[in-house]
């Protein structure tokens, strides 16, 4: 029977909550005004855009990274929320509740994650809309759902006001007004299970809804006094044998320090009982902290004159080539640079280099032609260069000197420069080429200190190990390399008391912490390696040894992927063998073969996926999917999730592999050149349902930063 809707006593409350919204969604003609929008927000107690504990609709800067800690009434929570899009940001959360177990007193370490998205922007008569998921992949601790406008009146003030269920919906709630819809949203039903870590939609804008409010003004660059009206109930931290608090009122008032350009101190008097503070220090990867570049200038380009492009009598001198070779290499060597191969003809030099100090691409290559300019004679008018990664052939891109010559000062000359380019596979290119004299066999080899630092263990939140390494490699010749790692530990937690793990399936990953305490001294990679270029857009890799600090064995991959496509598709066998837990030379006898088959897309928006489907160490079949978003200037962020045929009930607590992938540059924070990397990977849990065999120097990250996408959106760097 379909209901009368005119007669029905919550329509009101509908058009109350919605009008402003459906209305502003409709009416396009009005454009978007942001000014003052991103100078306003501030972040909550939750580490997200907004007042104290209530949401907004702003949004942070386009890819601000923002890590915030926050404390009151027994809870402290740690946040990581990151601008993925400019609409849509998203965050991690850790929290600690004080007294969680009321029969034992027994404090819980709690995992969450939020996503929101800008429906609207704020308009000259209109405000930015927002809608939000928080805690939707956790426990429900902190679950629920909101939409929530907010307006700057002028640049110093701003109001907000939404509507919110679950958390926001449980002070002063009201029959859920989308019960018109059908009975099934009045009523928040609970979760499934006690595992956590699944996303259960079903509960998703159910039960009693509830207003929330509040203002924040700005008096000065510096400082915001923010107050809200609070629709959460803090049902559970005031529930009896709990009490971390008393909730007298729902009225919040704080105020927000900006310390620096990074760094925010807030504080707070929380329902009228309770003191709170928080900290919030955030960074974005399109300002590098660094002010100007601290390496070296690059090498001006030399203008041939007119006679010298058909002046041929260099080539009378019959050790020509070597010295001009030498010449080449000296100077590549002073701006980080290694020559690898170069194969000279009367009027083309095609030159083979490795480049370990440029995170962008572009600037070793555009670095390189360069000193090409000053080095090859006047007749040599068409350049090949052709990055070297592990043996590898990365690209070839060919460019003419004429070209170099006339844009050098071109007002968009990267632009022009990168059009007239030509890019193209390098599996037949500089295969005539001469070696320079000397590069193999070569031994490298480092000592340094290192850290190792592991989360969300509730016995130790975060373990932390330092200590002394000693890591070599051993090119015997291109493409063939004997690599290892050794690992002395000298201080920290991370070697004690392991956690004895409950897994019901082999235990190929939930006895990490065994190997910290077992491992003081440790052997953690110990692999001979060769990659290679199969052919016209094939990458061939065979690894064996010690593979990783928990698997010894063999791993083969090839990966086909088009210089100029945004697709790849690979695929790896893999047999892994356990090894023993002190890490030095012996192995357990758990043995498995796992393997998967890789697609690899580049959306050229900055956003990269992965599929990969196949066996992991466990035994289990499923796929993994990956979305990174990926910075010209080496940062990225990504996310991933694997499902497989373990059930949520078998994989135990977290129900499913999932977590946070970044990648720091270290250039971003010194300004010098280097091509080396951070990487951080964030797992809520660390389980062995969907455990994936780590090996170094796999195919598609080692050529992708070459390839023409990514070149494209580094070319900008080409003239540096």
């Amino acid at each position: 029977m379909v209901k009368d809707l005119s007669r029905h006593p919550r329509l009101r409350v509908v058009l109350f909550c919605f009008a402003t919204t459906i209305a502003t969604l409709v009416s396009g003609a009005v454009q978007a005004q942001d000014a003052g929008r991103a100078a306003q927000y501030t972040y909550t107690l939750y580490g997200t855009p907004g007042l104290i504990d209530m949401p907004t609709a702003q949004s942070a800067d386009d890819a601000e990274l923002a890590a915030t800690l926050g404390y009151f009434g027994g809870t402290t929570r740690t946040t990581l929320s990151f601008q993925i899009m400019p609409r849509l940001s998203g965050s991690f959360r850790y929290a600690r509740i004080d007294n969680w177990v009321i029969a034992t007193g027994e404090n819980t370490y709690d995992r969450s994650f939020d996503l929101r998205y800008r429906l609207v922007d704020e308009g000259v008569h209109r405000p930015a809309v927002a809608i939000g998921l928080q805690d939707f992949v956790g426990t429900g601790i902190y679950s629920g759902e909101y939409i929530v406008a907010t307006k700057q009146l002028n640049p110093q003030f701003g109001v907000t006001a939404g509507v919110g269920w679950g958390r926001f919906g449980s002070y002063n709630g009201v029959a859920n007004p989308l019960g018109i819809f059908g009975p099934a949203f009045d009523v928040r039903p609970g979760r499934s299970d006690n595992l956590g870590g699944q996303v259960e939609s079903g509960r998703w804008f159910r039960g009693d809804v509830a207003v929330f409010a509040g203002a924040a003004w700005r008096p000065t660059d510096r400082l915001t006094f923010k107050a809200e009206y609070s629709s959460d109930a803090y049902v559970a931290e005031t529930a009896a044998g709990r009490d971390l608090f008393r909730r007298h009122i729902p009225l919040n008032v704080g105020v927000d320090y900006q310390i620096s350009d990074t760094v925010h101190i807030q504080g707070y008097y929380i329902y009228g009982s309770e003191a709170g503070f928080a900290l919030t220090y955030k960074i974005n990867p399109k300002e590098p902290l660094a002010n100007g570049g601290l390496g070296q200038r690059p090498t001006p380009i030399r203008l041939r004159e007119p006679g010298q492009i058909s002046d041929f009598a260099w080539r009378a001198q019959p050790d020509a080539s070597q010295i001009l070779r030498d010449s080449l290499a000296r100077l590549l060597k002073a701006e980080g640079m290694v020559l690898e191969a170069m194969h000279l003809e009367p009027t083309h030099v095609t030159v083979s280099m490795r480049n370990p100090s440029y995170l962008a691409r572009s600037e070793a290559i555009g670095r390189t032609a360069r000193i090409l300019t000053q080095v090859m004679p006047g007749s040599v008018g068409a350049f090949t260069i052709i990055p070297v990664v592990s043996g590898i052939r990365a690209v070839a891109v060919m460019i003419d000197r004429s070209d170099l010559e006339a844009l050098e000062f071109a007002p968009d000359g990267a632009a022009q420069s990168f059009d007239r380019a030509q890019i193209a596979d390098a599996a037949e290119q500089g295969a005539g080429s001469t070696l320079v004299d000397g590069l193999y066999p070569h031994l490298q080899w480092r000592v340094g200190p290192y850290a190792t630092i592991a989360y969300f263990d509730p016995e130790n939140p975060v373990r932390i190990s330092v200590g002394a390494e000693l890591a070599a490699a051993y090119d015997v010749a291109p493409g063939l390399t004997f690599a290892g790692k050794v690992r002395q530990r000298i201080a920290g937690n991370g070697g004690s008391n392991p956690r004895v793990s409950d897994s019901v399936l082999q235990h190929v990953r939930t006895d990490a912490s065994i190997y910290d305490v077992q491992s003081e001294t440790a052997i953690t990679q110990l692999t001979v390696a060769y990659q290679t270029n199969l052919g016209r857009d094939f990458y061939g890799r065979v690894t064996a040894g010690y593979l990783e600090r928990m698997y010894g064995g063999i791993s083969a991959e090839v990966l086909w992927k088009p210089v100029d496509g945004q697709f790849g598709l690979g695929a790896e066998l893999n047999y892994a063998k356990q090894r023993d837990f002190d890490q030095l030379f012996g192995f357990q006898a758990y043995a498995v073969v796992t393997g998967h088959v890789s697609g690899y897309y580049d959306f050229e928006n900055g956003m990269h996926g992965q599929l990969d489907v196949g066996r992991y160490l466990a035994g289990d079949y499923g796929a993994t999917i990956t979305l990174e978003r990926v910075f010209d200037n080496g940062w990225r962020f990504g996310a991933f999730a694997t499902l497989t045929d373990v059930s949520f009930g078998d994989f135990g607590e977290g129900s499913f592999d999932k977590g946070l992938r970044f990648t720091v540059p270290l250039t971003h924070f010194s300004g010098s050149p280097t091509a080396r990397t951070y990487p951080v990977t964030l797992r809520p849990l660390l389980r062995d349902g969907g455990a994936r065999l780590s090996v170094p120097g796999r195919l598609y990250e080692t050529v992708r930063s070459y390839h023409e996408p990514s070149l494209q959106g580094s070319w900008g760097r080409f003239w540096r």
